[in-house]
């Protein structure tokens, strides 16, 4: 494919653990913005939730990539779990810009929460200089209309439903109760029983 009709998304989280929402806002976006492949990359050190616990990088990293295993159009990276101190989305951007060049189009992909968060970001102006930003509803107020997304973000309308939550799976396992078949997918369910994930709360 010639480079400059590269079309990339990028899909990142902190993962704790990745679930089935998360595949599904990452399938829509792939088809809805006719993209090449869907980059999921779990952050290293995600300086917004620098005040409650999560689970070492390493484990997320192995969790995505278990995740998605044998989807050709999906692929885990690394580049944020490598990368010293706190993550920031704008570095891993221009990281991308450079891999990718100018001429590919590059979209982060949000969800509406997320987007609508961004100008706690660092560098938020930053980031829709490097990128197109396109944000998915999860239900219910996110149904209202576009008017709570941030100028710029392009609302991808008719996502697929998941009631997915990373914190619910973590309070499940925590409880002792195994997770529900579906939500997380079946390879991350088993690490996170073989590795004991979650188990202290």
């Amino acid at each position: 494919m010639n480079e400059t009709a590269r079309r990339i998304g990028i899909l990142g989280g902190t993962f704790d653990p990745i679930h089935a929402g998360h595949l599904l806002i990452a399938r829509h976006a792939l088809r809805s913005l006719r993209l090449e492949r869907v980059l999921f990359i779990p952050a290293g050190m995600p300086w917004l939730k620098a005040n409650r616990r999560v689970a070492p990088a390493r484990h997320r990293l192995a969790m995505t990539r278990l995740a998605i295993e044998g989807i050709p159009e999906f692929e885990a990276s690394a580049m944020e779990v490598e990368r010293p101190g706190p993550t920031y989305t704008a570095d891993t951007l221009a990281a991308l810009r450079e891999r990718f060049g100018g001429g590919a189009a590059l979209w982060l992909i949000l969800g509406m929460d997320a987007a609508r968060d961004m100008s706690r970001w660092h560098e938020p102006e930053r980031v829709f200089a490097l990128c197109e930003v396109a944000a998915v509803p999860r239900g219910g107020a996110d149904e209202d209309g576009d008017a709570d997304a941030p100028r710029g973000v392009r609302v991808l309308r008719d996502a697929p439903r998941s009631a997915a939550s990373s914190t619910a799976i973590r309070a499940q396992v925590a409880a002792g109760l195994p997770t529900e078949s579906g939500v997380v997918p079946k390879p991350v369910a088993e690490y996170i029983r073989e590795h004991g994930l979650y188990a202290d709360g």
